[in-house]
């Protein structure tokens, strides 16, 4: 996996001062993953850590979904 350019850096530094917080629903919804798959992945570095919200409430950050679908998706040429 490459490491971000600092423009990159820049853009996703803004972007999460504005990012939307998904829950669970969504985030399914969105990568067509069960929780299982997705908590699977996490734990092998590979999907996005979910941000705590409360105690008992968790969410991701939308950018960060976003960023991980757009990686798995074939680029246009």
């Amino acid at each position: 996996m490459q490491h971000p350019r600092p423009e990159e850096l820049a853009r996703r530094q803004a972007q999460r001062a504005t990012d939307r917080i998904l829950r669970d629903a969504d985030v399914r919804e969105r990568t067509g993953l069960s929780r299982t798959t997705r908590w699977r992945l996490n734990r092998r570095g590979k999907f996005p850590a979910a941000v705590p919200l409360t105690e008992r409430a968790i969410g991701w950050r939308e950018s960060e979904i976003a960023a991980w679908i757009d990686a798995r998706s074939p680029k246009a040429e």
